[in-house]
């Protein structure tokens, strides 16, 4: 008595798919290396499961690569690696004349900025000057809070207010780097 047939579609249960899956994948190879042995044939079955799991069965003394360059030298001059290597290249290409230019706009920008760059200060436009003029205020501003902040801790580390540079700390820190200069801390005048 032999087996039924069987309708060739999707086995909608993943628990029964996943065991024919298996059972047959087991099956397929055993047929490869019989193929392989009683033939002498050269073998390669490669398969990715739903999972993108890779199960493979190669001829002994054979590899993936070599089997891959035969069946390459048997269709004739057809590169099966040359479109996609000629594709990296390019998008390789293209994102490094990218990165080239952020990377000589920021050193214009640099240039501009510590005053080296008189020649491309000549050819910016008026928003573009502008636009460097209010970046420079910023730049200031933030100096000169800086050199508040070090002042005031020189000047309650002198006085010895431990209390008074905690808080002072805390302020600072606690309202997102935008200092504001109080008259007292804890009774402490600051100058």
């Amino acid at each position: 008595m032999g087996r039924g047939k069987i309708e060739i579609k999707l086995i909608e249960n993943p628990t029964n798919r996943q065991v024919t899956y298996s059972k047959r994948r087991n099956g397929i190879f055993k047929k490869a290396h019989e193929l392989s042995v009683l033939c002498d044939a050269k073998v390669s079955l490669i398969m990715f499961s739903k999972n993108n799991k890779m199960h493979e069965y190669i001829s002994p003394g054979l590899s993936t690569k070599k089997i891959i360059d035969q069946y390459q030298k048997t269709l004739g001059d057809i590169d099966l690696w040359h479109s996609h290597y000629e594709f990296s290249v390019q998008k390789m290409l293209e994102n490094l004349k990218k990165l080239k230019d952020i990377n000589n706009k920021l050193r214009r920008q640099i240039r501009n900025r510590i005053g080296e760059g008189s020649l491309d200060m000549d050819d910016m436009s008026f928003q573009q000057l502008r636009t460097l003029e209010e970046d420079m205020v910023s730049a200031i501003a933030k100096i000169r809070e800086r050199k508040v902040m070090n002042y005031m801790c020189f000047s309650l580390i002198t006085a010895g207010s431990k209390t008074s540079l905690q808080f002072l700390y805390f302020t600072y820190f606690s309202s997102n780097s935008k200092f504001k200069l109080k008259s007292k801390l804890n009774n402490n005048t600051l100058f």
